[in-house]
């Protein structure tokens, strides 16, 4: 019988909460979205979970910086995810002050209402690989796609949570320190807690901008026929992940909770799923039949050169299911995006040819 209290996920109406709030309702569970929909389009994400599921999703519209409208909404909870958060290194670096009170204090105030609760009550939490810093001590040469690390051991598999932290940029600090903050709290209080640190989540019902959501805005911007600017020289490397299999991590790192707590994993599309931005730019080529037009611009603060997470902790201690190859998570996003959007562009029968 499923548990009829609800289940708390800040950031609810976001892209990756959306996913999850609707795994969650689609399995029957009662979610309260947590969210002060601050972020263009995810309105639409909370309308599209209330026309599914009705009653089932209860919302909150309130700001995590808010602790007493936090701590009224945790306070009956079966379980939580955090991933309510400032997102954007850029917004960040104008603004750090927000940064640290949503992205800190935020995730204070929930570490609170649930240890005042006094009871264990499960709580996951959105991290990011921007912990791990700028990995400029690590040396790569230049390969046919993209930067390649001359250390075998992170080319064959990728980072490891046994990299020592490094945390750059106010966003980078903020989200690191949060991070610590959670696994200490399993620690010190108890709250059984698991940390999970994403590479690049992409998938349906991301409004992918410039700042965040690149793989989205790549796609947006391809689709409406405008310019990508690619920041350095777009040979970065990034693990990519389909948002169905990060939220089969979330939902596995819950239901295994006694076993994870007080550990952070990597999660990510890991080698497999590794791509430059320059090969993404290419095969969105081919998905919408036509190449893409690219512009140029310096490096931004603190992007990686190279960042692919090596998953095996989080495959073997979560048990997860076989990852979504990019190539087909991307033209199943492009599909997504082209009916969302209503594009009358001719790009059709090149995405089916190329997904199928």
């Amino acid at each position: 019988m499923i548990d009829p209290r609800p289940i708390l996920v800040t950031g609810g109406a976001g892209f990756i909460g959306s996913n999850l709030a609707d795994r969650l309702a689609g399995e029957g569970y009662r979610v309260r979205v947590y969210d002060v929909l601050a972020r263009a389009g995810v309105d639409a994400n909370l309308v599209w979970l209330k026309a599914r599921y009705g009653d089932r999703i209860e919302a909150v519209i309130a700001d995590i910086r808010d602790a007493d409208a936090l701590a009224r909404a945790a306070s009956d909870v079966q379980a939580v995810f955090h991933l309510a958060a400032q997102v954007a290194v850029t917004t960040s670096m104008v603004d750090p002050r927000a940064d640290f009170e949503i992205n800190i204090l935020g995730t204070l105030n929930l570490l609170e209402a649930l240890r005042a609760r006094g009871e264990r009550v499960p709580l996951i939490f959105a991290s990011t690989n921007k912990v791990y810093g700028d990995l400029i001590d690590l040396e790569f040469d230049t390969g046919d796609h993209g930067y390649v690390p001359r250390d075998p051991a992170i080319r064959d598999h990728g980072i490891g949570e046994a990299r020592p932290l490094d945390f750059h940029t106010p966003y980078g600090v903020s989200k690191g320190a949060a991070d610590q903050y959670v696994l200490d709290y399993a620690r010190s209080f108890g709250v059984p807690a698991a940390v999970l640190r994403m590479s690049c989540i992409y998938g349906q019902r991301q409004m992918g901008t410039e700042d965040q959501g690149w793989v989205a805005h790549f796609l947006i911007r391809a689709l409406e026929g405008k310019p990508i600017t690619l920041y350095g020289d777009g040979q970065q490397v990034r693990d990519i992940l389909d948002v169905s299999n990060a939220v089969d991590a979330y939902v596995r790192a819950w239901r295994r909770i006694d076993a994870v707590e007080g550990q952070a994993f990597n999660l990510g599309g890991g080698p497999a799923n590794a791509v430059s931005l320059r090969q993404l730019l290419g095969h969105i080529g081919d998905l919408i039949g036509r190449e893409v037009e690219i512009a140029t611009s310096d490096w931004r603060a603190g992007d990686q050169r190279y960042f692919v997470a090596d998953t095996r902790k989080a495959e073997a201690a979560l048990g997860l299911a076989p990852k979504v190859a990019w190539t087909d998570g991307v033209a199943n996003l492009a599909r997504w995006l082209a009916t969302e959007r209503q594009l009358n562009l001719p790009v059709g029968q090149a995405m089916e040819t190329s997904a199928s």
